[in-house]
């Protein structure tokens, strides 16, 4: 499969905007020693924990270190993405970049090629468990246990090396990686379909924040050390993030952009939360879905939207809290992230408003609906589309459209068809492709978010007569 260009992105800290834009002059002149430049050239991976796009917004735990660093050094950052980590080291070697803000393994392999730097991060493979009252504690009660990872990983290479130590019994299963990822897996040991896998700690960390119950405590290899990098001849750069890296630690910025990747939730709330599902219960009882739905009929005619949608967006997004604020910064009864909120004309203190987070969001919508309609005309079919877009961000949308017809889907459709290349966007395999332009997806969120909004859209529709009368 080809793989796709480089996406580019220019990271502006003065004004805190992102530009989608080519490579620039290839032949910029190296730094000169000592002296940090007014730009710093980054190049990072898509990944779910380094760099990625959310809702328009770039997020990622290197993404937002290096963001960071440079504030602190009152420069600019220009990120250059790569398609893989060779040609990202292949780029720093030709000067084209200064620094990798990714984690690079901190072997005799890579030491020949790079200098590494700043915080190293040690990982360990990990056993992904259920949490249970009878936990696997040590790697001899892996005897007789089954264990799925993908073939040809790490992981599996490692399970045959253990299975060698503890004299045999590890049933090690592999499954094809262009079916199904690391994160699938440990998706399907939490929803209890697989018995055990294994992972980076790294990654069982993050995927935690989404499933509360596994057990991520087992560590079944030696430490590993990854650090960013810069080119061996750059050492005055390396000392300069050596230098930073140190008062990092203990800077009340790094603590937040460490718990916001590894220990937020992720979940938000859920149909467990008995008291929230019981006043909705009682709204609904009495002919109203709660106690905004005069701004939901107000906005939603900006729209032609029955009100209902709006209302069904608001639960699934905030359980009609107006104050409420997602791991990623999303704020008010819509979930505005950041840079929707401004484009829209609101501050950080408006964003809360019930009145100004309805407008925006649909103002919002009204955009995505124009930007769809040439590639979903359907007005039924484009409202999931927009539904998916909304959760998203637009851009991993398009991206889902040029995948399910560069690979036979229906484009127009959702269901079944651009649904399934959303999921696609988690895997390197099509999120490098030269379909792709915004990289790197979760995407089984948007899936799943487009059919609670439907779902609990029906449920209104059919306890909550449709009257738009203020």
């Amino acid at each position: 499969m080809k793989k796709h260009l480089l996406n580019i992105f220019f990271i502006s800290l003065a004004c805190l905007s992102m530009i989608l834009g080519s490579c620039g002059n290839p032949n910029q002149k190296h730094l000169q020693e000592k002296e940090l430049p007014d730009t710093l050239i980054v190049g990072t991976l898509y990944s779910p924990t380094s760099f990625f796009i959310y809702r328009e917004d770039t997020l990622g735990y290197e993404y937002e270190r290096i963001c960071n660093f440079a504030k602190d050094k009152s420069i600019e950052v220009k990120f250059v993405v790569a398609h893989n980590m060779q040609s990202m080291i292949g780029m720093l070697d030709s000067g084209k970049i200064d620094l990798i803000a990714y984690e690079i393994p901190i072997t005799a392999e890579y030491q020949s090629k790079v200098l590494n730097c700043g915080q190293e991060n040690i990982t360990w493979q990990i056993l992904v468990q259920p949490k249970s009252d009878s936990l696997i504690t040590d790697v001899t009660q892996l005897i007789g246990k089954d264990i799925y990872v993908e073939k040809g990983s790490k992981y599996e290479a490692r399970l045959i090396n253990l299975d060698n130590e503890i004299g045999g019994g590890i049933n090690t299963h592999t499954i094809d990686k262009d079916s199904i990822i690391t994160e699938d897996l440990i998706g399907l040991v939490a929803d209890g379909k697989l018995p055990l896998t294994v992972v980076d700690s790294d990654i069982a960390r993050l995927n935690r924040t989404y499933y509360d119950n596994i057990d991520i405590s087992l560590e079944i290899s030696f430490p590993q050390r990854a650090a960013w990098a810069v080119a061996k001849e750059n050492r005055w750069l390396a000392d300069s993030i050596d230098a930073w890296s140190k008062i990092e630690k203990n800077n009340p910025e790094y603590k937040k952009v460490l718990k916001r990747y590894f220990e937020m939730s992720k979940i938000g709330i859920t149909d467990d939360d008995t008291d929230i599902i019981k006043k909705i219960n009682d709204n609904l009882r009495h002919g109203i879905i709660s106690d905004y739905d005069n701004l939901f009929k107000k906005h939603a005619t900006l729209i032609n939207w029955d009100w209902r949608i709006l209302a069904a967006q608001a639960w699934v997004e905030s359980r009609f809290n107006p104050n409420a604020k997602s791991w990623a910064g999303a704020t008010g009864l819509m979930q505005l992230m950041p840079r929707t909120a401004r484009a829209y004309g609101l501050n950080a203190n408006e964003s809360t408003i019930p009145d100004k987070n309805i407008e925006a969001a649909v103002k919002s919508i009204k955009d995505l609906d124009k930007s769809l309609l040439k590639y979903v005309p359907d007005d039924n079919e484009r409202l999931y589309f927009i539904i998916a877009a909304y959760n998203s961000g637009i851009g991993h949308i398009y991206d889902a459209i040029a995948l399910a017809r560069k690979y036979g889907k229906d484009p127009t459709k959702w269901f079944g068809n651009v649904e399934d290349a959303v999921l696609w966007k988690a895997n390197p395999e099509y999120y490098n492709d030269d379909a792709c332009r915004f990289g790197y997806f979760r995407g089984k969120q948007t899936v799943a978010y487009v059919k609670e909004v439907f779902r609990h859209y029906n449920i209104y529709k059919s306890k909550i007569k449709l009257d738009n009368t203020l």
